[in-house]
Protein backbone atom coordinates (compact mmCIF):
# COMPACT_ATOMS: atom_id res chain seq x y z
CA UNK A 1 0.00 0.00 0.00
CA UNK A 2 2.70 2.66 0.39
CA UNK A 3 3.72 2.30 -3.15
CA UNK A 4 -0.12 3.86 -3.36
CA UNK A 5 0.53 6.48 -1.07
CA UNK A 6 3.54 7.86 -3.42
CA UNK A 7 1.60 8.01 -6.10
CA UNK A 8 0.31 11.50 -4.74
CA UNK A 9 3.57 13.18 -4.59
CA UNK A 10 4.08 12.48 -8.59
CA UNK A 11 0.71 13.85 -9.39
CA UNK A 12 0.42 15.94 -12.68
CA UNK A 13 -2.71 17.41 -14.08
CA UNK A 14 -2.22 18.50 -16.72
CA UNK A 15 -3.15 22.29 -18.92
CA UNK A 16 -5.95 19.96 -20.72
CA UNK A 17 -7.92 18.23 -18.61
CA UNK A 18 -11.43 19.70 -17.73
CA UNK A 19 -11.56 22.32 -15.08
CA UNK A 20 -8.06 21.52 -13.44
CA UNK A 21 -9.15 23.22 -10.52
CA UNK A 22 -12.30 21.39 -9.77
CA UNK A 23 -9.76 18.67 -10.08
CA UNK A 24 -7.64 19.47 -7.42
CA UNK A 25 -10.71 19.34 -5.02
CA UNK A 26 -11.18 15.82 -6.07
CA UNK A 27 -7.93 14.78 -5.52
CA UNK A 28 -7.40 16.43 -1.85
CA UNK A 29 -10.53 14.27 -1.36
CA UNK A 30 -9.04 11.59 -2.31
CA UNK A 31 -5.61 12.09 -0.43
CA UNK A 32 -7.67 12.94 2.76
CA UNK A 33 -9.82 9.68 2.65
CA UNK A 34 -6.58 7.51 2.00
CA UNK A 35 -4.96 9.08 4.95
CA UNK A 36 -7.88 8.47 7.31
CA UNK A 37 -8.52 4.79 5.99
CA UNK A 38 -4.60 4.41 6.59
CA UNK A 39 -5.02 5.71 10.24
CA UNK A 40 -7.83 3.41 11.03
CA UNK A 41 -6.31 0.32 9.82
CA UNK A 42 -3.20 1.10 11.93
CA UNK A 43 -4.82 1.59 15.21
CA UNK A 44 -6.80 -1.96 14.18
CA UNK A 45 -10.34 -0.20 13.38
CA UNK A 46 -11.00 -1.56 10.01
CA UNK A 47 -8.65 -1.87 6.92
CA UNK A 48 -7.94 0.86 4.48
CA UNK A 49 -9.92 -0.62 1.77
CA UNK A 50 -12.94 -0.90 4.16
CA UNK A 51 -13.17 2.58 5.04
CA UNK A 52 -12.11 3.88 1.62
CA UNK A 53 -15.76 1.82 0.49
CA UNK A 54 -18.07 3.30 2.70
CA UNK A 55 -16.62 6.39 1.66
CA UNK A 56 -17.01 5.71 -1.84
CA UNK A 57 -20.39 3.69 -1.50
CA UNK A 58 -22.71 6.42 -1.95
CA UNK A 59 -26.82 6.42 -1.11
CA UNK A 60 -30.02 5.59 -1.91
CA UNK A 61 -32.05 8.55 -3.58
CA UNK A 62 -35.39 9.32 -2.90
CA UNK A 63 -37.98 8.55 -4.77
CA UNK A 64 -38.31 10.18 -8.75
CA UNK A 65 -41.29 11.23 -10.23
CA UNK A 66 -40.01 10.19 -13.53
CA UNK A 67 -38.64 6.16 -12.45
CA UNK A 68 -39.93 3.62 -10.83
CA UNK A 69 -37.48 2.26 -8.53
CA UNK A 70 -37.17 -1.68 -6.77
CA UNK A 71 -34.75 -3.51 -5.61
CA UNK A 72 -34.69 -7.46 -5.83
CA UNK A 73 -31.98 -10.53 -6.64
CA UNK A 74 -31.91 -12.07 -9.47
CA UNK A 75 -30.55 -15.30 -8.08
CA UNK A 76 -28.41 -14.24 -5.04
CA UNK A 77 -27.30 -11.31 -7.27
CA UNK A 78 -29.02 -8.24 -5.65
CA UNK A 79 -29.92 -5.76 -8.39
CA UNK A 80 -31.74 -2.40 -8.73
CA UNK A 81 -34.40 -2.04 -11.41
CA UNK A 82 -34.96 0.96 -12.80
CA UNK A 83 -38.54 1.50 -14.94
CA UNK A 84 -39.51 4.84 -16.49
CA UNK A 85 -43.05 5.97 -15.34
CA UNK A 86 -44.12 7.19 -18.62
CA UNK A 87 -46.49 5.12 -21.01
CA UNK A 88 -45.16 3.16 -23.50
CA UNK A 89 -46.67 1.93 -27.04
CA UNK A 90 -44.47 -0.85 -26.82
CA UNK A 91 -41.99 -3.01 -25.57
CA UNK A 92 -39.05 -1.15 -24.13
CA UNK A 93 -35.04 -1.70 -24.81
CA UNK A 94 -33.27 -2.82 -21.23
CA UNK A 95 -29.66 -2.60 -20.36
CA UNK A 96 -27.87 -4.22 -17.38
CA UNK A 97 -25.84 -1.61 -15.87
CA UNK A 98 -22.41 -2.69 -13.75
CA UNK A 99 -20.64 0.11 -11.75
CA UNK A 100 -16.87 0.76 -12.13
CA UNK A 101 -14.65 0.79 -9.08
CA UNK A 102 -11.54 -1.25 -9.96
CA UNK A 103 -13.13 -4.35 -8.99
CA UNK A 104 -12.97 -2.90 -4.84
CA UNK A 105 -15.18 0.09 -4.26
CA UNK A 106 -18.41 1.18 -5.71
CA UNK A 107 -22.40 -0.32 -5.45
CA UNK A 108 -24.99 0.20 -6.81
CA UNK A 109 -25.91 3.66 -4.44
CA UNK A 110 -22.68 5.26 -5.52
CA UNK A 111 -23.82 4.83 -9.45
CA UNK A 112 -27.45 6.01 -8.84
CA UNK A 113 -27.41 9.30 -10.65
CA UNK A 114 -25.92 7.74 -13.77
CA UNK A 115 -28.56 4.89 -13.81
CA UNK A 116 -31.70 7.13 -13.14
CA UNK A 117 -30.27 9.51 -15.67
CA UNK A 118 -29.47 6.88 -18.46
CA UNK A 119 -33.42 5.22 -17.42
CA UNK A 120 -34.79 8.89 -17.56
CA UNK A 121 -33.57 10.37 -20.67
CA UNK A 122 -33.54 7.26 -22.62
CA UNK A 123 -36.51 5.59 -21.64
CA UNK A 124 -35.57 2.19 -21.14
CA UNK A 125 -35.44 -0.07 -18.49
CA UNK A 126 -32.33 -0.45 -16.63
CA UNK A 127 -31.10 -2.73 -14.37
CA UNK A 128 -27.71 -2.34 -11.79
CA UNK A 129 -26.16 -4.83 -10.83
CA UNK A 130 -24.75 -5.35 -7.20
CA UNK A 131 -21.65 -7.85 -7.72
CA UNK A 132 -19.82 -9.22 -5.23
CA UNK A 133 -15.75 -7.10 -4.58
CA UNK A 134 -12.50 -8.04 -4.35
CA UNK A 135 -10.44 -8.73 -2.72
CA UNK A 136 -13.40 -10.87 -0.19
CA UNK A 137 -14.33 -12.23 -3.57
CA UNK A 138 -11.60 -12.93 -5.96
CA UNK A 139 -11.82 -13.20 -9.88
CA UNK A 140 -14.02 -14.93 -11.14
CA UNK A 141 -16.53 -13.58 -8.63
CA UNK A 142 -17.41 -9.86 -10.32
CA UNK A 143 -17.39 -11.75 -13.28
CA UNK A 144 -19.68 -14.46 -12.77
CA UNK A 145 -22.45 -12.14 -10.88
CA UNK A 146 -22.58 -9.70 -13.75
CA UNK A 147 -23.33 -12.73 -16.27
CA UNK A 148 -25.51 -14.54 -13.73
CA UNK A 149 -27.83 -11.37 -13.47
CA UNK A 150 -27.60 -10.65 -17.48
CA UNK A 151 -29.02 -14.28 -17.79
CA UNK A 152 -31.75 -14.42 -15.51
CA UNK A 153 -32.80 -10.85 -16.91
CA UNK A 154 -32.77 -12.20 -20.62
CA UNK A 155 -34.89 -15.02 -19.07
CA UNK A 156 -37.06 -12.80 -17.43
CA UNK A 157 -37.74 -9.58 -19.84
CA UNK A 158 -41.42 -9.73 -20.49
CA UNK A 159 -41.90 -9.30 -16.11
CA UNK A 160 -40.41 -5.93 -17.06
CA UNK A 161 -41.56 -4.72 -20.44
CA UNK A 162 -38.44 -5.31 -21.86
CA UNK A 163 -38.07 -6.15 -26.01
CA UNK A 164 -35.82 -9.37 -25.90
CA UNK A 165 -34.02 -7.79 -29.02
CA UNK A 166 -32.76 -4.78 -27.52
CA UNK A 167 -31.18 -5.59 -24.43
CA UNK A 168 -27.64 -3.91 -23.92
CA UNK A 169 -24.48 -4.40 -21.17
CA UNK A 170 -23.11 -1.02 -19.89
CA UNK A 171 -20.17 -0.57 -17.37
CA UNK A 172 -17.72 2.25 -16.61
CA UNK A 173 -13.82 1.16 -15.87
CA UNK A 174 -13.72 -2.00 -14.27
CA UNK A 175 -17.80 -2.45 -15.30
CA UNK A 176 -16.69 -2.02 -18.47
CA UNK A 177 -14.35 -4.79 -17.89
CA UNK A 178 -17.14 -6.63 -16.66
CA UNK A 179 -19.73 -5.63 -19.56
CA UNK A 180 -16.93 -6.53 -22.35
CA UNK A 181 -16.14 -10.63 -20.36
CA UNK A 182 -20.33 -11.29 -20.45
CA UNK A 183 -20.77 -10.19 -24.07
CA UNK A 184 -18.33 -12.29 -24.86
CA UNK A 185 -19.12 -15.00 -23.10
CA UNK A 186 -22.89 -14.45 -24.30
CA UNK A 187 -21.84 -13.93 -28.04
CA UNK A 188 -22.04 -17.72 -28.97
CA UNK A 189 -25.03 -18.76 -26.82
CA UNK A 190 -27.75 -19.64 -29.09
CA UNK A 191 -30.22 -20.45 -26.32
CA UNK A 192 -30.44 -16.80 -25.54
CA UNK A 193 -31.46 -13.50 -27.25
CA UNK A 194 -28.61 -11.97 -28.99
CA UNK A 195 -27.10 -8.55 -27.37
CA UNK A 196 -28.46 -5.46 -29.39
CA UNK A 197 -25.14 -3.14 -27.94
CA UNK A 198 -22.86 -3.12 -26.07
CA UNK A 199 -21.61 0.31 -24.13
CA UNK A 200 -17.96 0.33 -22.71
CA UNK A 201 -17.37 3.70 -20.82
CA UNK A 202 -13.70 4.10 -20.63
CA UNK A 203 -13.40 0.06 -19.77
CA UNK A 204 -10.23 -1.67 -18.57
CA UNK A 205 -9.15 -4.43 -21.19
CA UNK A 206 -5.88 -6.00 -20.24
CA UNK A 207 -3.13 -6.36 -17.52
CA UNK A 208 -0.19 -7.33 -19.93
CA UNK A 209 1.04 -3.86 -20.75
CA UNK A 210 0.97 -1.02 -18.03
CA UNK A 211 3.41 0.73 -20.64
CA UNK A 212 1.43 1.33 -23.39
CA UNK A 213 1.58 5.17 -24.15
CA UNK A 214 -1.37 6.34 -22.13
CA UNK A 215 -0.16 4.70 -19.15
CA UNK A 216 3.17 6.53 -19.83
CA UNK A 217 1.28 10.01 -20.80
CA UNK A 218 -1.51 9.75 -17.49
CA UNK A 219 0.90 7.59 -15.02
CA UNK A 220 -0.03 10.54 -12.19
CA UNK A 221 -3.40 11.67 -13.44
CA UNK A 222 -6.52 11.76 -11.14
CA UNK A 223 -8.85 9.88 -10.79
CA UNK A 224 -6.72 6.53 -11.61
CA UNK A 225 -2.75 6.34 -11.38
CA UNK A 226 -1.15 3.75 -13.38
CA UNK A 227 -0.13 1.59 -9.91
CA UNK A 228 -3.45 1.95 -9.09
CA UNK A 229 -4.41 0.39 -12.00
CA UNK A 230 -2.54 -2.78 -11.62
CA UNK A 231 -3.34 -2.49 -8.17
CA UNK A 232 -7.00 -2.96 -8.58
CA UNK A 233 -5.98 -5.79 -11.57
CA UNK A 234 -3.94 -7.90 -8.53
CA UNK A 235 -6.92 -7.31 -5.83
CA UNK A 236 -9.46 -8.76 -7.95
CA UNK A 237 -6.94 -11.70 -9.42
CA UNK A 238 -5.86 -12.90 -6.46
CA UNK A 239 -6.71 -10.60 -3.48
CA UNK A 240 -3.63 -9.17 -2.93
CA UNK A 241 -1.12 -7.11 -4.84
CA UNK A 242 2.12 -8.64 -4.22
CA UNK A 243 4.28 -8.50 -7.30
CA UNK A 244 2.84 -5.02 -8.28
CA UNK A 245 6.28 -3.49 -9.10
CA UNK A 246 7.15 -6.99 -11.44
CA UNK A 247 3.74 -6.71 -13.07
CA UNK A 248 4.47 -2.82 -13.92
CA UNK A 249 7.80 -3.72 -15.47
CA UNK A 250 6.56 -6.49 -17.67
CA UNK A 251 8.11 -9.46 -16.15
CA UNK A 252 4.94 -11.62 -15.54
CA UNK A 253 4.30 -12.37 -19.22
CA UNK A 254 6.51 -15.06 -20.92
CA UNK A 255 8.12 -14.07 -24.28
CA UNK A 256 5.95 -16.24 -26.10
CA UNK A 257 2.65 -15.49 -24.70
CA UNK A 258 3.77 -11.57 -24.98
CA UNK A 259 4.74 -12.33 -29.05
CA UNK A 260 1.19 -13.98 -29.50
CA UNK A 261 -1.12 -10.81 -28.10
CA UNK A 262 1.68 -8.30 -29.46
CA UNK A 263 -1.02 -7.90 -32.73
CA UNK A 264 -3.73 -7.18 -30.19
CA UNK A 265 -1.38 -5.32 -27.35
CA UNK A 266 0.74 -3.32 -28.90
CA UNK A 267 1.94 0.37 -28.69
CA UNK A 268 2.38 -0.26 -32.85
CA UNK A 269 -1.38 -0.15 -32.72
CA UNK A 270 -2.36 3.40 -31.49
CA UNK A 271 -2.85 6.26 -33.83
CA UNK A 272 0.18 8.06 -33.50
CA UNK A 273 -1.80 11.50 -32.98
CA UNK A 274 -2.05 9.63 -29.42
CA UNK A 275 1.17 9.57 -29.30
CA UNK A 276 2.56 13.54 -29.48
CA UNK A 277 2.42 14.03 -25.43
CA UNK A 278 5.29 11.46 -25.70
CA UNK A 279 6.05 8.13 -25.48
CA UNK A 280 9.43 6.27 -23.88
CA UNK A 281 10.91 3.61 -25.34
CA UNK A 282 11.47 0.81 -22.69
CA UNK A 283 13.89 -1.90 -22.49
CA UNK A 284 12.62 -5.36 -22.46
CA UNK A 285 12.48 -6.93 -18.82
CA UNK A 286 13.08 -10.34 -17.95
CA UNK A 287 10.56 -12.85 -17.64
CA UNK A 288 10.40 -14.24 -14.00
CA UNK A 289 8.51 -17.38 -13.85
CA UNK A 290 7.71 -17.23 -10.07
CA UNK A 291 5.86 -13.99 -10.74
CA UNK A 292 3.86 -15.87 -13.72
CA UNK A 293 2.68 -18.75 -11.68
CA UNK A 294 1.02 -16.15 -9.75
CA UNK A 295 -0.56 -14.20 -11.62
CA UNK A 296 -1.50 -16.35 -14.85
CA UNK A 297 -5.06 -16.46 -15.11
CA UNK A 298 -4.42 -12.80 -16.26
CA UNK A 299 -4.13 -13.64 -19.69
CA UNK A 300 -7.58 -15.20 -19.26
CA UNK A 301 -10.33 -13.09 -21.64
CA UNK A 302 -12.79 -13.02 -18.76
CA UNK A 303 -10.75 -10.72 -16.75
CA UNK A 304 -9.08 -9.57 -19.75
CA UNK A 305 -11.16 -9.48 -22.69
CA UNK A 306 -8.87 -7.87 -25.21
CA UNK A 307 -7.17 -11.09 -25.69
CA UNK A 308 -10.59 -12.73 -26.83
CA UNK A 309 -9.58 -15.05 -30.06
CA UNK A 310 -11.41 -13.13 -33.47
CA UNK A 311 -13.87 -16.47 -33.36
CA UNK A 312 -15.49 -14.75 -30.75
CA UNK A 313 -15.02 -11.21 -31.21
CA UNK A 314 -16.33 -11.33 -34.90
CA UNK A 315 -19.65 -12.35 -32.62
CA UNK A 316 -19.77 -9.46 -30.89
CA UNK A 317 -23.06 -6.69 -30.87
CA UNK A 318 -22.87 -3.33 -31.96
CA UNK A 319 -20.25 -1.41 -29.75
CA UNK A 320 -20.00 2.19 -28.09
CA UNK A 321 -16.78 2.90 -26.21
CA UNK A 322 -16.04 6.00 -24.81
CA UNK A 323 -12.57 6.89 -23.86
CA UNK A 324 -11.23 10.17 -22.65
CA UNK A 325 -7.15 11.54 -23.09
CA UNK A 326 -6.24 12.08 -20.00
CA UNK A 327 -6.55 8.60 -18.71
CA UNK A 328 -4.37 5.47 -18.14
CA UNK A 329 -7.04 3.47 -19.46
CA UNK A 330 -7.37 5.39 -22.94
CA UNK A 331 -5.34 2.86 -25.06
CA UNK A 332 -7.10 -0.37 -23.65
CA UNK A 333 -10.89 1.46 -25.24
CA UNK A 334 -8.14 2.14 -28.50
CA UNK A 335 -6.87 -1.16 -28.87
CA UNK A 336 -10.15 -2.81 -28.50
CA UNK A 337 -11.94 -0.29 -30.70
CA UNK A 338 -9.43 -1.06 -33.39
CA UNK A 339 -10.32 -4.93 -32.45
CA UNK A 340 -13.69 -4.34 -32.89
CA UNK A 341 -13.39 -2.52 -36.05
CA UNK A 342 -11.08 -5.26 -37.48
CA UNK A 343 -13.76 -8.16 -36.96
CA UNK A 344 -16.25 -5.93 -38.88
CA UNK A 345 -18.53 -4.64 -35.70
CA UNK A 346 -19.81 -1.41 -36.08
CA UNK A 347 -18.44 0.85 -33.48
CA UNK A 348 -19.54 4.52 -32.40
CA UNK A 349 -16.57 5.75 -30.62
CA UNK A 350 -16.13 9.05 -28.80
CA UNK A 351 -13.52 10.82 -26.83
CA UNK A 352 -13.16 12.99 -24.75
CA UNK A 353 -10.38 15.55 -25.34
CA UNK A 354 -10.54 17.16 -22.19
CA UNK A 355 -11.23 14.30 -20.07
CA UNK A 356 -10.17 12.29 -17.26
CA UNK A 357 -10.56 8.98 -16.02
CA UNK A 358 -13.85 8.50 -14.11
CA UNK A 359 -15.72 11.88 -14.92
CA UNK A 360 -18.68 10.46 -15.93
CA UNK A 361 -19.30 10.18 -12.20
CA UNK A 362 -18.98 13.92 -11.76
CA UNK A 363 -21.62 15.11 -14.35
CA UNK A 364 -24.34 16.36 -11.75
CA UNK A 365 -21.34 16.71 -8.88
CA UNK A 366 -22.96 20.24 -7.30
CA UNK A 367 -20.11 22.69 -7.56
CA UNK A 368 -17.89 20.02 -8.66
CA UNK A 369 -19.75 18.93 -11.63
CA UNK A 370 -17.58 18.54 -14.93
CA UNK A 371 -19.38 19.69 -17.88
CA UNK A 372 -16.98 16.71 -20.24
CA UNK A 373 -19.15 14.12 -17.73
CA UNK A 374 -22.46 15.28 -19.08
CA UNK A 375 -21.23 15.42 -22.67
CA UNK A 376 -19.94 12.52 -22.53
CA UNK A 377 -23.61 10.88 -20.80
CA UNK A 378 -25.48 12.51 -23.37
CA UNK A 379 -23.69 10.77 -26.15
CA UNK A 380 -24.20 7.56 -24.75
CA UNK A 381 -27.54 8.45 -24.18
CA UNK A 382 -27.64 9.66 -28.11
CA UNK A 383 -26.43 6.09 -29.10
CA UNK A 384 -29.01 4.04 -27.48
CA UNK A 385 -32.50 6.02 -28.83
CA UNK A 386 -30.27 5.19 -32.11
CA UNK A 387 -30.49 1.74 -31.87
Amino acid sequence: METIQREYSNFSIPPGVNHPGKLRIVLASMISTDATGKILEKIGVCSQIAFTRYVRAGRKLGPDPQLSLADARFGRVPVRVYRPRTPSAGLRAGAIFFHGGGWLYGSIDSHENICRYIARKSELVVVSVGYRLAPEHKYPAAYEDCLNATIHFMKNVEHYGVDPARIIVCGDSAGGNLAAAVSQTLAGRSDLPKLRAQILIYPGLQALDFNLPSYQQNRGVPLLFRERAAFFALQYLNGHALHMQEVLEGSHIPPELRLKYRKWVSADNIPEKFKVRGVKPLRPTDFIAEVYETVKRICEPNLCPLLAEDAVVHQLPESFILTCEYDVLRDDGLLYKKRLEDNGVQVTWYHLEDGFHGIISFFDHCSLSFPAGKRGLDRIVKFIKGL
